[in-house]
């Protein structure tokens, strides 16, 4: 079979949301009181998914067209990218607890004529956008610059912050080393050469003058602080893959995950204590006192872009809320 690491992996992140969503907002002792031992967590009948998975949508049916119409350019993203966001926004299903970052500024993203750089929030760095981008690490032909963009963009059309950025740049990236290949044991190390070398690159072509809304004096100095927030806790990361306990919350290690770079790192912690165990490692993520959906959602984009489709139980796939989206999405960029 070939690995298929684009279904594996839009399979695996919504898998993860749909395990964390009912643990989420809930201390680890609570967790283990409602849904007993952490490494037999079973998914729930009906596995729905939350605002993660439904964003993950939109964002991968926005580069699809947008790829559809040609080379992927900004303005070409931009506005499929804000026509889905906002479709989602007046959706009736859009019922998941959705974070008020993503609520505002896709608010905001209705008024046409505005610039989408007036709808970002520049003062959140919450995990909401890098729990949606591992579409822009799997769709293939992109090239370095393009990904790098693309992900960055799709970020600021709600989350402006610096750190939103990097870490979502950060994790199509790892999204798309790990469906490539990539030795899971080096890849922390390939995250940190990457951060520095993208530390002071302000894309101008991507972002416009986002960075003028902020305090900062020039547009590297913006953008810096989000990659160097996101380097340091990739040195926590590098840390806690060698000393943390599996049986210890992840969160303790790298953080709770409501924060962009805190997402990333413990979602990536989660994949790396279990590389070749995938439902294992979305055990861990959904049993953590963090933003479990989020957390989960991000280790299965890891360990399905890793592992392929083959990664997750059958019957686990089958009942599995747009089964059916996640599937069209894969088919396309697995061919």
């Amino acid at each position: 079979m070939p690995k298929q690491p684009a279904t594996g992996a839009l399979l695996g992140l919504a898998l993860g949301d749909a395990l964390g969503f009912p643990t989420e907002f809930n201390d680890v002792p609570s967790i283990l009181a409602k849904c007993g031992p952490w490494r037999e967590m079973e998914l729930p009948r009906r596995a729905i998914v939350s605002d993660d998975t439904q964003m993950t949508l939109a964002v991968g049916r926005g580069l699809r067209t947008a790829m559809e119409r040609g080379y992927l350019a900004p303005r070409r993203l931009e506005r499929p990218l804000r026509e889905e966001f906002v479709d989602w926004y007046h959706s009736p299903e859009n019922n998941r607890a959705p974070g008020n970052t993503c609520l505002t500024a896709c608010g905001l993203l209705t008024e046409d004529g505005r610039a989408w750089q007036h709808a970002s929030q520049i003062g959140s760095k919450g995990c909401g956008a890098n729990m949606r981008v591992a579409p822009i690490g799997l769709a293939p032909g992109l090239s370095d610059e393009q990904r790098s963009g693309a992900a960055q963009l799709q970020s600021g059309l709600t989350h402006g912050h610096p750190t939103a950025l990097a870490a979502s740049d950060l994790t199509a990236h790892a999204v798309h080393l790990l469906a490539r290949g990539t030795d899971p044991a080096g890849l922390v190390g390939r995250l940190r050469s990457y951060a520095l070398d993208h530390r002071t690159r302000y894309d101008h072509t991507w972002l416009g003058d986002l960075w003028t809304r902020s305090q900062d004096p020039s547009p590297e100095h913006f953008i810096a602080r989000g990659w160097d927030e996101c380097l340091g806790i990739l040195d926590r990361l590098q840390e806690a893959v060698r000393t943390v306990s599996p049986e210890t919350d992840p969160c303790l290690a790298t953080g709770e995950g409501w924060i962009a770079e805190e997402a990333l790192a413990t979602g990536l912690l989660c994949f790396l204590l279990f590389p070749d165990e995938p439902v294992t490692a979305l055990r861990r993520a959904a049993c953590t006192a963090g933003d479990s959906d989020s957390i989960a959602c991000l280790t299965g984009a890891f360990a399905g872009a890793w592992l392929g489709a083959q990664a997750w139980p059958a019957d686990w796939a089958e009942r599995i809320e747009y089964r059916g989206d996640l599937l069209a999405l894969g088919a396309l960029w697995d061919a």
